[in-house]
């Protein structure tokens, strides 16, 4: 097993946020149990873009820079860009909503450095970390504040004290929330690749860029938008210790037009599934192209296209 300490390097981003948390539009709550609770879009409006981008900083555990920049795409004339690297750690390790988290009347999707503490996910079982840090930190998208019972559970299958967890909660129909969702750009594709097999430790950086959308008018809408933001409109580049000959190879199977499911909006896909993720092609969920760049023989491999025409009925533009 190899040992990290990715909760502490969070943890470091979101004291900031706990001392002023009016600076970011949010709300800090310490719960009966200890938890220190962070509201940045579900009961406390609608957070905003530096809060979004600070989200997502501390569920990529620090070792990823989030910024703005301008947009092709003219929604909302702005993107956001993902740096990295670390993409394996940054991504698969911290970043990726892999835990369900429920409980009575609640549900959630956790991510963040807390689930390498938890190693309930194969796919952190499989990468064979673990993480001493003495707090564990999360990010849940979610439409309802965690109950103290909840908090103290997560608390639990994160081996700490629930004084030593830090939730940061926010509703995909928030300004905060769209941004940490639209940031998964990188984590998309490398999560993509996890499933095609391919060794993630020849990945050496990672770069992405996807437009952020409107914000919805309620979270399945949102969930709709930021996924097609990332299936239809993200651009990712990694740069990778491999042959072109097998980055064409796994190329021909990483776009999301190679899923039988691809050019339909999100929402609707979600709705046919009867808001089942698990009846949805795993396969579809990656970005819309990818440039891999090896660093063995310097050449390039672009694969996919965006699909702009599906981006303007997601955004209700179309």
């Amino acid at each position: 097993m190899n040992t990290l300490e990715l909760n502490q390097r969070a943890h470091t981003l979101v004291e900031p946020m706990l001392a002023s948390p009016g600076d970011f539009n949010a709300k800090m709550v310490q719960l009966a149990g200890g938890t220190h609770l962070l509201d940045l879009g579900v009961h406390a409006g609608f957070g905003g873009l530096e809060a979004g981008r600070r989200l997502a900083e501390i569920c990529l555990a620090g070792l990823a820079k989030v910024d703005f920049v301008p947009g092709d795409y003219p929604a909302t004339r702005t993107s956001v860009q993902v740096r990295t690297d670390q993409p394996r750690l940054a991504c698969l390790a911290a970043q990726y909503a892999g835990w369900q988290i429920k409980g009575e009347n609640f549900f959630g999707m956790g991510s963040g450095p807390m689930r390498l503490k938890a190693g309930k996910e194969p796919v952190i079982r499989e990468m064979g970390l673990t993480d001493n840090s003495p707090m564990a930190v999360g990010v849940l998208e979610t439409s309802q504040l965690p109950t103290d019972e909840i908090c103290q559970k997560i608390a639990t299958d994160c081996q700490v004290a629930p004084e030593q967890l830090f939730l940061l909660a926010a509703r995909t129909a928030s300004i905060a929330g769209n941004v940490q969702v639209v940031a998964r750009s990188v984590e998309t594709c490398l999560h993509k690749l996890h499933e095609l097999d391919f060794d993630l430790t020849t990945i050496a950086s990672g770069y992405g860029v996807a437009p952020l959308p409107p914000v919805a008018a309620d979270d399945v809408v949102g969930i709709g938008r930021t996924n097609d933001a990332i299936l239809y409109g993200a651009s990712v580049t990694l740069w990778v210790r491999e042959s072109t000959d097998r980055l064409q190879e796994v190329g021909a199977k990483l776009p999301s037009n190679t899923s039988a499911m691809y050019g339909q909006p999100f929402e609707k896909i979600l709705r046919d599934a009867k808001f089942d993720f698990y009846q949805i092609d795993p396969l579809l969920f990656s970005p819309a192209e990818v440039c891999l760049v090896s660093l063995l023989d310097g050449q390039t491999t672009i694969v996919g296209e965006r699909n702009l025409a599906v981006l303007a009925t997601s955004f209700g533009q179309g």
